[in-house]
């Protein structure tokens, strides 16, 4: 597994990322040590969790696990989510998140957190509030890197303003939802993220695992697991487009999984956040660092899986063209 930087930041991270959600869904230790364990072995370091994550046992897992080589792993963990019945136990305020942190450090085992996320944009407060909370913990080393999580386009171009402004250290990641089934990012939340020059870690890459092609026409969700119910909505698109992962895993003898990862690492500053309740499921996901897709498959798949798009992105000037009865400035017409 290669290792790539971070956004714009200093920190090497592996080209995949472990996520953890599912530790501690269950008694069983020996599972996540073998996922853990094998992640490091095809050379990942770096991981994913959030305080919320199985009431805080994912975390505790994951610090137990890494605890043996924790400077020589990356640790990623989220805060804003209900972790308690107060009305305090929530939010992106400074109350919430200082103690959040606290408790984020001890699960973990830790005394540093290496990318600390706010899990979620909150309406409630003030962003300058959360921002300098941010601000504080990086000073106090408590946190090296901060990043954000499902925020859209104006609330990161805003978030970067208000940094470059105060002086604070900037964000250097964003964790939204991608894959070839959820690409609406692409119409504003990505370019803003890019602008800002932020890495881009992608949640639920196999799309609630219709991209591994556990799936076919006709099966009802009801009775496929935690996010079964995920595929009873699903367009003609999106199994159109599974029907091409599918073909290209023949061509390159592996699985569709490793396919539908591919794609997402080939796209700029992308690192996929692959996840597994058992070892053996790791194994495709894994595989995906060893297929490089070709120019013409890349685009095939884009193609495919394209969202709709509607206003005002198919209008001529959001998209970069001019009017259909207007002609391009002379300036824009190159050589």
């Amino acid at each position: 597994m290669q290792q790539t930087y971070l956004g714009r930041s200093g920190l090497v991270v592996s080209e995949l990322c472990l996520g953890t959600m599912t530790f501690g869904g269950t008694s069983d230790l020996e599972a996540p040590r073998r996922i853990v364990d094998a992640f490091r072995e095809a050379g990942g370091n770096f991981f994913d969790t959030a305080d919320v994550y199985q009431g805080g046992r994912s975390e505790e897992i994951l610090g137990e696990l890494v605890a043996p080589y924790r400077d020589e792993v990356v640790l990623a963990t989220k805060a804003y989510a209900a972790a308690g019945p107060g009305p305090n136990d929530r939010s992106a305020s400074r109350r919430h998140l200082l103690k959040a942190v606290e408790a984020s450090l001890r699960r973990l085992g830790t005394n540093y957190i290496d990318v600390y996320q706010i899990h979620a944009f909150d309406p409630t407060t003030p962003l300058e509030e959360t921002l300098a909370t941010l601000e504080d913990l990086v000073r106090s080393g408590k946190v090296l890197y901060v990043g954000v999580s499902n925020f859209v386009g104006w609330q990161i171009e805003r978030a970067a303003r208000i940094q470059e402004r105060r002086g604070f250290d900037r964000l250097v990641s964003l964790q939204p939802q991608y894959s070839l089934i959820e690409r609406q990012i692409e119409f504003e939340t990505l370019p803003a993220a890019r602008t800002n020059a932020l890495g881009v870690l992608a949640w639920s890459p196999l799309a609630a695992g219709f991209l591994s092609g556990k799936y076919d026409r006709g099966d009802s969700g009801t009775e496929k697991g935690r996010f079964g119910q995920y595929i009873d909505n699903l367009s003609e698109r999106s199994w159109r487009t599974l029907d091409l992962v599918r073909e290209l895993a023949t061509h390159y003898g592996t699985e569709p999984a490793a396919i539908a990862l591919a794609w997402l690492r080939a796209q700029p500053d992308v690192v996929p956040i692959i996840g597994a309740t058992r070892p053996e499921q790791l194994d495709a996901s894994l595989a995906s660092v060893e297929v490089e897709l070709t120019g013409e498959e890349r685009a095939r798949l884009d193609e495919v899986s394209a969202p709709e798009v509607g206003y005002p992105w198919d209008f001529g000037t959001v998209s970069g063209r001019p009017p259909r009865d207007l002609a391009a400035p002379p300036h824009l017409l190159g050589p």
